[in-house]
């Protein structure tokens, strides 16, 4: 339904997009659970200097949710889910080597929730998030620093078992029986590596006493977000819905990597702004033994002039969503979903590229596209 839900009540999903909405499922106990494959594939080319790359990148995501009706004002829930992860691989020592090579992200949360209904109208939600993650990236220390074989010199950062704190809230309110309203809001959580592992591979004798493997810290923000939307029942078989969401991607100030034993700190500069989202979906349940969703959202990129670097090779783009669940059983569902993402194509550049104790630019053209299959029960 193109991400909608945060004024939707369809199942135990309501706990990650809307925690209130939990007091309404019909039924006392709810659970969901899923899995997508995601893959995305990003070209890169710059017709003055003829330099082509290309990333292919697969990506798991998945998620668990289940509440439980404890009287009939109050639900408790669990939600475990990966709102934020990716992996780009480009190719090795490609012309934006020295930028990155690859990098791996993955931040699992875990949400335990309180729904409490107020009325019959109006109900709260929301609980405290715990992250446990991890990091891995890796980059070419400059252009021209090769052994003495002629490899360039690369770096590899690990960090595992990052964790960190932050909570959710949110109500809806059903101000008719047809309709419905949300609010919903997830803080803003820092992911902050701690005597993460810096390995330096084919350094230069000469360098040797420059870079060598050692310790790092480095802080990374994951946004805050708020979302707001209705639902409306517009028959007894269809159901409409409409988000609004915005990320305060601005706590991205810049990629800093803090390296002990007096090697030199790395600062990347990110600058980004702050962005939109807004989501389109529709339902159409022609009995009680299947249900069809289609959707579409438009993504606003963060990104802006002069910092688009080619970890995160990402424009504005729009997803086309599509699924349905069917009913094995009256208690039992099969979920199954398909994405396909596409992003405007863009000639774009990063400006704060550092080498030997000045700036440079670098930069071309991105083509990405993104398709994701998923399944479920419920």
């Amino acid at each position: 339904m193109g991400h909608t839900g945060v004024a939707v009540v369809n199942s135990a999903e309501t706990l990650f997009f809307n925690p209130a909405g939990a007091s309404f499922l019909k039924d006392r106990f709810n659970a969901s659970v899923g899995g997508n494959l995601l893959f995305a594939r990003t070209k890169f080319q710059n017709d003055t200097y003829n330099w082509k790359s290309s990333t292919n990148n697969m990506g798991t995501p998945a998620e668990f949710y289940a509440s439980y009706r404890i009287t009939d004002w109050l639900t408790a829930g669990l939600a475990v889910y990966t709102p934020y992860g990716s992996a780009v691989e480009w190719d090795r020592d490609w012309q934006g080597a020295n930028l990155v090579n690859n990098i791996d992200l993955k931040a699992i949360y875990i949400q335990p929730t309180i729904s409490v209904k107020l009325t019959d109208y109006f109900s709260v939600g929301g609980g405290p998030i715990y992250v446990n993650g991890g990091v891995t990236f890796d980059r070419n220390l400059s252009r021209s620093l090769t052994d003495e074989q002629g490899n360039p010199s690369d770096v590899n950062l690990e960090a595992k078992g990052v964790t960190a704190w932050g909570w959710t809230a949110g109500f809806m309110f059903n101000p008719h029986e047809k309709v419905r309203l949300g609010v919903n809001y997830r803080s803003h959580i820092t992911m902050e590596a701690r005597n993460g592992n810096a390995t330096f591979n084919q350094v230069p004798a000469y360098a040797q006493g420059t870079y060598f493997n050692t310790k790092f810290n480095a802080d990374l923000p994951l946004p805050a977000e708020i979302t707001a939307g209705l639902s409306v029942q517009l028959t007894d078989k269809w159901l409409f819905a409409f988000d609004y969401n915005r990320a305060y991607w601005n706590a991205y100030k810049a990629l800093t990597v803090d390296f002990a034993n007096s090697i030199p700190t790395s600062v990347n500069p990110r600058n980004y702004k702050d962005a939109s989202t807004y989501r389109l979906g529709t339902q159409f349940k022609p009995n009680n033994k299947v249900s069809f969703r289609v959707g579409w959202y438009y993504d606003e990129s963060p990104v802006q002039p002069g910092y688009f670097a080619p970890e995160t090779p990402r424009n504005d783009s729009q997803g086309y969503t599509g699924g349905f669940t069917y009913m094995i059983t009256s208690k039992l569902g099969v979920d199954a979903s398909f994405l396909y993402l596409h992003f405007k194509e863009v000639n774009a550049s990063y400006d704060h590229a550092t080498e030997d104790g000045g700036t440079y630019s670098f930069g071309g053209t991105y083509k990405n596209v993104v398709i994701s299959p998923g399944l479920g029960l419920s």
